[in-house]
């Protein structure tokens, strides 16, 4: 009986698996794949229409009106803009020294927003995972996230309201023998209520998404710290942390994107010229130079500043966060 043996080629002539290279798909072998997956599951494909019509929309289409940032522009006129001015209103802004004092007060407000209301969400979830009852935890959760599904104008004025001359917290200090205090008309107190008000309102919600990360970490690294003598605190550090860092990053990189824009709607709707000093952001300073001064493009050229700023800090927050921790959006 024989048996056919097949002799190995000499070494050297074949490459090694590492070596061997792949060929690209060819355009029209890809073209055909898309289509084909567009047919197959195109009732899939059809639920991303009305979000990109909408950032379409909302978020691209206008991105044209940037032009009139350095075009004059007079209501009533065209649309683009009348005649070129160049830099001009890029030169108002940087030697306007209002302009910079609501730079100052914006980065005031999204530092301390940052530092505050970044964190405790994270403290927050790592507590309530931590409750073994149930019904305590829920009572928490809902409690927590109630305000986040408030309008801004109901912040705004229960706000306003508890902190009025005659309102709850004055009454408190009457108690103890304080006299009244102006807390919406004084300048020094614009930074505290509004970070406040900010931690009430969005803690909840951050603390949603950090509890759904942390139902993604395997219990077997738990119960592998345990036999290797892991307190709780170490479990915490080295197991949970770990778990929803790449959600903490990304969380943190898309609050830093919207550093420069800090809550317009809410700053709007709680100052007022008494607190202008502290309280007066670039927003707020866009909206009052655009809308009631009519000063459109001196507001447009603001309002691509801002948005400047913005993606250079956000592209930049990415950056690093790839380089120092191996996370980013991109």
């Amino acid at each position: 009986m024989s048996t056919s043996t097949t002799s190995a080629p000499p070494p050297g002539t074949q490459d090694p698996p590492s070596k061997i290279r792949r060929r690209p798909a060819h355009p029209v072998t890809a073209r055909r794949g898309w289509r084909r997956a567009l047919r197959r599951d195109w009732q899939l494909y059809s639920l991303a229409v009305l979000p990109l019509l909408f950032f379409l929309v909302f978020r691209y289409l206008p991105m044209i009106g940037n032009v009139i940032a350095f075009r004059r522009f007079e209501p009533g006129g065209s649309i683009l803009g009348e005649q070129w001015v160049g830099l001009r209103y890029v030169r108002m802004f940087l030697t306007d020294p209002t302009f910079w004092q609501v730079f100052r007060n914006t980065l005031w407000l999204g530092g301390l927003t940052l530092l505050f209301c970044f964190p405790i969400p994270i403290v927050l979830a790592l507590l309530l995972n931590e409750v073994r009852r149930r019904s305590l935890k829920r009572f928490v959760q809902s409690v927590s996230y109630l305000p986040h599904f408030l309008s801004i104008v109901i912040v705004a004025g229960i706000t306003m309201q508890m902190l009025a001359t005659d309102g709850p917290v004055n009454h408190v200090l009457d108690w103890f023998g304080h006299d009244p205090v102006r807390f919406i008309q004084e300048p020094g107190w614009f930074r505290t209520i509004y970070v406040g008000s900010e931690i009430w309102q969005t803690a909840g919600w951050g603390t949603i998404l950090y509890l759904a990360a942390l139902t993604t970490i395997d219990e077997d690294l738990y119960e592998a710290a345990r036999i290797d003598g892991a307190s709780r605190w170490r479990q915490i550090w080295h197991v949970t942390l770990p778990g929803i860092r790449p959600t903490m990053i990304t969380l943190l990189i898309l609050n830093i994107g919207t550093f420069m824009a800090v809550g317009f709607e809410k700053v709007l709707l709680l100052y007022n010229p008494l607190t202008y000093p502290t309280a007066d952001v670039v927003s707020t300073y866009l909206y009052r130079a655009g809308v009631e001064s009519n000063s459109f493009s001196y507001a447009a050229a603001i309002g691509l500043f801002e948005a400047i700023t913005g993606l250079v800090l956000v592209t930049g927050a990415n950056q690093l966060s790839r380089r120092t921790v191996g996370t980013s959006l991109w």
